[in-house]
């Protein structure tokens, strides 16, 4: 009997080691792992640079306190902020205490109370994120949720301006909903928010948890937008595997988060700072970013292409490195075959199975993934 509380449905797979874009379990079965440990490993598992700058810092010191000065964190935030036009970075652990970061800056910088956020959208699971959430399922048991948020249909223009109001502090949004399932925003519905946002004095909070460091194509998604968010929040691939979250503001918002307004005792630990100083040299070099966007349109063009007779297909939907395949029917089964066959893929919601590969794949392993997805997803397909 496990120790462990069961909060995840495990796959019946254990490591043992993984390189690259391929992770071997312990019983020696090979995977094309397109996971990336959901979204984190954008370089690839044991990626050479991340642990060569890993393995210096852990020769030096582990942990201090943030008391200290710290030359790597003012480094690895001067990559953000250059990369992102923001000014200041608080460091913490992870996408949730990104997002709890930010709620709590927006609520005070503004002085009022109210968070939209959008249907499907998922910004974690602490109680002021599931409560940011807006996907029922992740609520159910828990109680009264933190007040006040209130949600809207994704992109939906109309329920954005009847939602905002003078007590409206910010509007949180992705750029694409992962866990929603990959649906991308449209220009009209960020055109609405900035609108609303300079009528009402509203900051606009953009969870790039998933999005960011490079996933798209662009160091983060809202890039590829007309949009400038007052807040950003980043973490998944921030560290390639390290844990390490930021909530990134502008630099008028810093004199409401002074000393004692929040904190973290392994924010920005030192160790965690290696990881990302390195991650973020490699990943927002432009050629690799381009390399990134030659990717992404090479993998969904050929699942289109494989794909377009397929009954069961529903949908193709993706940006970057970030893409889902909705299906008329359930994604599990297909998801279980393909590990079956040597694929590590997921699913996004019920019905759609979503692609992220660590963004130095290459082309014989997008090949090999297309040519499984195609086989599997075609021996579903109904005979007539």
């Amino acid at each position: 009997m496990s120790s462990l509380f069961p909060t995840y449905d495990s796959w019946q797979i254990e490591p043992d080691v993984a390189k690259g874009s391929w992770l071997t379990s312990k019983d020696g079965t090979k995977y094309l792992d397109y996971t990336s440990g959901i979204g984190v490993l954008n370089l690839g598992h044991c990626n050479e640079t991340v642990k060569t700058a890993v393995e210096k810092q852990l020769a030096t010191f582990w942990h201090t306190s943030n008391m200290f000065e710290n030359s790597k964190q003012e480094k690895t935030a001067s990559l953000i902020t250059n990369a992102s036009g923001l000014g200041h970075v608080f460091f913490c652990n992870s996408g949730a205490e990104a997002n709890e970061a930010a709620i709590k800056l927006a609520r005070k910088a503004t002085g009022k109370n109210k968070i939209i956020t959008c249907t499907q959208s998922f910004h974690g699971r602490t109680f002021a994120t599931m409560a940011a959430t807006g996907q029922e399922k992740v609520k159910v048991g828990f109680g009264k949720m933190l007040e006040e948020f209130a949600y809207i249909p994704f992109n939906d223009v109309a329920a954005l301006v009847n939602s905002v109001d003078a007590n409206t502090a910010a509007i949180m949004i992705e750029i694409v909903q992962g866990e929603g399932g990959i649906h991308k925003i449209e220009q009209e519905f960020l055109d609405a928010i900035k609108t609303a946002s300079e009528k009402f004095g509203i900051l606009v909070i953009i969870d790039e948890i998933q999005t960011g460091i490079g996933r798209t194509g662009k160091p983060f998604a809202f890039q590829h937008y007309q949009i400038e968010p007052d807040i950003i929040t980043i973490a998944k691939g921030l560290g390639n595997g390290l844990p390490i979250g930021a909530m990134v503001g502008k630099k008028e918002l810093a004199k409401h988060f002074g000393p004692g307004s929040h904190g973290s005792t392994f924010g920005g630990n030192p160790v965690s700072i290696a990881a990302a100083e390195a991650t973020l040299q490699v990943v927002f070099e432009d050629d690799f970013l381009l390399e990134v966007i030659e990717k992404g349109n090479y993998l969904i063009n050929q699942i289109h292409e494989n794909l377009k007779d397929i009954e069961i297909v529903k949908e193709i939907r993706g940006m970057g490195l970030m893409i889902g395949i909705e299906l008329v029917n359930a994604g599990q089964p297909i998801l279980l075959e393909l590990q079956k066959q040597g694929i590590l893929v997921l699913t996004a919601g019920p019905n759609v199975i979503r692609l992220l590969p660590p963004l130095t794949t290459n082309k014989t392993e997008l090949d090999l993934c297309i040519e499984k997805i195609t086989k599997v997803i075609a021996s579903k397909q109904p005979v007539s």
